[in-house]
């Protein structure tokens, strides 16, 4: 049975079948939760946010402003009055946005060439442009810092601890989040408008300048300031790539925390930070929301398979193979510049003296300095605790997409959904070192209780899940908000329960999205290190906290377990984005 089939049913079952009420006039049942339900379903991802996110983020920054009990603001005139603060600001300005433009220009090419076509190896392809956005941080600087060193291939070019190269990592990281939210929706986009002015006359080029673009500017706009938030709040990259050379304020809020303790200069630059991803994700909504109004999608099988159109008599032929060539070789090109850190890396880390072995490898098994674990245990706890972290952001953030996926009537309700949305993307750009600072600060004694849960092996993945929740909701959502609300209304009609009514369809519709989700969490948990960071017990380190510990372990044997361990962490995290990938089909994965 077809999707249209089965709206046609649903349909005729709500306007045929609807049970009769005592004046006799048909009316279609509520479907959905009772009030019970959706009270739960708002309140328990509130409660989350609160507790884990609002509380320990206000206890860091609280900690900055109060002074003897006393609220002091002088903090914002002492941090901008030095000339510093305004070098962090203006170089995480300037490399967010020459990052996110290049990743822009770069990106709208893939996107066409890897959703408006198919060919074989398309779906390797796009999981390869994947793996960079959620690979850990660290393991990104400790690729490009193998690649631009000097002995490296491209040590030639000194680029290492370079604006150059922080900006380059920073492309290799967002070029996904262009492609998957441009490219998402374009696959689904009516190519039947372009096909006329096409037919019409106009050139490739003009078609897709007077046509295509306007209607894909919501969805650029939408991708360029989630990566412009992405590059603002980077932290293990710009941290191994630039030092406090090129510092921004992320890795600001770490030195100015960690190295001098002054709490008022990172609780102001937290500030700062959290106005300007109040910006980015205001703009990312408002595009978001232009898009979803504004366009007109189509069957999946209308854009990979277009009509063929007549041009006009006498009109001058114009080929397209053109453009797409132009396409195809910008996108090509991008992948070979993406795969090269990731092969480097792995060649890198066979090099033992001047001949070649498995010797970093092995010593994956020992521990010794600063490591007081082998990678191999880090692995397996960075593996439990993903798998804790992506089961809580599952039930957090389905329940934050099935409330946000409704569209209530009124005004007001529609505002406060609108709101809960934009309230569960802030943990995208609140910085993880506030973060996780803000757990350390919070966590003893929290709201009073006498109880002290930074021991608790819980604290990391509950750190974590903070992070994936937005990723869940980003990814569940769309496909939420595309079911048919007459699907719903039919199966209350004959009879289906609240619960059933959601099991059946809002959840067997959503099947595919939510095992991406899993994915999208679980490879981001695995990776994350700004929170853990701080978290992670010395006898329970993840991977990337022990990868990061042995690149500052001197001597070229913990270089070497360093770029082994870092292979270990992409592997894995490759492995799962392939698994997304299979789970994906067209039209699915929202804005990844």
């Amino acid at each position: 049975m077809t999707a249209t089939t089965t709206t046609r049913r649903a349909h005729g079952a709500t306007q045929g079948d609807a049970t009769p009420t005592a004046s006799g006039r048909g009316r279609a049942p509520r479907s959905g939760w009772g009030g019970l339900g959706w009270t739960v379903a708002v309140a328990l991802p509130l409660a989350f946010l609160l507790v884990f996110f609002a509380y320990p983020v206000a206890t860091m920054v609280g900690r900055g402003f109060v002074v003897d009990g006393r609220l002091d603001l002088s903090g914002f005139a002492d941090v901008f009055g030095r000339p510093r603060t305004w070098r962090i600001i203006g170089q995480t300005l300037a490399q967010a946005g020459v990052a996110t433009t290049v990743s822009v220009l770069l990106g709208v090419p893939g996107a066409y060439v890897l959703h408006r076509h198919r060919f074989p190896g398309r779906a390797a392809v796009r999981a390869l442009v994947t793996v960079p956005f959620v690979l850990p941080t660290v393991v990104v600087g400790v690729a490009f810092r193998s690649l631009l060193v000097e002995g490296g291939p491209l040590g030639f070019l000194h680029l290492d601890g370079t604006f150059v190269a922080i900006v380059a990592a920073l492309v290799f990281f967002n070029y996904a989040v262009v492609v998957r939210g441009v490219g998402g929706l374009w696959e689904r986009l009516d190519p039947r408008a372009e096909q006329a002015a096409r037919a019409l006359g106009a050139t490739p080029w003009r078609a897709f300048r007077t046509v295509t673009l306007p209607a894909l500017t919501p969805a650029i706009a939408s991708a360029a300031s989630l990566a412009f938030l992405f590059c603002a709040t980077a932290f293990g990259t710009v941290l191994v790539l630039g030092g406090l050379r090129f510092g921004t304020v992320e890795t600001e809020i770490w030195v100015q925390t960690t190295q001098f303790l002054d709490l008022r200069a990172a609780a102001v630059l937290s500030v700062v930070q959290l106005v300007v991803v109040g910006a980015a994700l205001t703009v990312a909504g408002r595009a978001r929301g232009r898009r979803e109004r504004a366009l007109h999608l189509a069957e999946p099988e209308l854009v990979v398979r277009p009509l063929r159109l007549r041009r006009p008599a006498g009109t001058p032929r114009h080929d397209g193979h053109a453009l797409l060539l132009a396409a195809t070789g910008v996108t090509a090109l991008v992948v070979v510049l993406l795969a090269l850190p990731l092969v480097n890396l792995v060649v890198r880390s066979l090099r033992v003296g001047d001949g070649w072995g498995l010797d970093h490898y092995r010593a994956l098994g020992t521990v010794g300095g600063g490591v007081t674990v082998t990678v191999w245990q880090a692995a397996l706890t960075s593996l439990r605790t993903a798998v804790d972290a992506t089961v809580l952001a599952l039930v957090v953030g389905g329940l934050v997409a099935l409330v946000v996926s409704r569209r209530p009537r009124r005004p007001a309700a529609r505002r406060a959904v609108a709101g809960l949305d934009a309230l569960f993307m802030l943990p995208l750009g609140v910085s993880a070192v506030t973060v996780g600072f803000g757990f350390l600060l919070a966590m003893h004694e929290p709201l009073g209780l006498p109880l002290d849960l930074r021991r608790s092996p819980l604290l990391v993945p509950v750190a974590q899940a903070v992070v994936a929740v937005p990723l869940v909701v980003r990814t569940v959502l769309p496909v939420l908000r595309a079911i048919d609300p007459r699907l719903r209304e039919a199966a209350a009609t004959l009879g289906a329960a609240p619960g059933r009514v959601l099991r059946t369809v809002d959840l067997a519709l959503a099947a595919r999205s939510i095992g991406l989700a899993a994915g999208f969490a679980f490879a981001a948990s695995l990776g994350e290190f700004g929170a853990t960071s701080f978290l992670a017990r010395p006898e329970n380190p993840t991977l990337p906290v022990v990868v990061f510990r042995l690149i500052g372990r001197p001597g070229p044997e913990s270089y070497g377990m360093a770029l082994a361990a870092s292979v270990v962490l992409a592997a894995l995290t490759a492995a799962v984005v392939a698994l997304c990938e299979r789970l994906r089909r067209t039209g699915d994965g929202g804005e990844w």
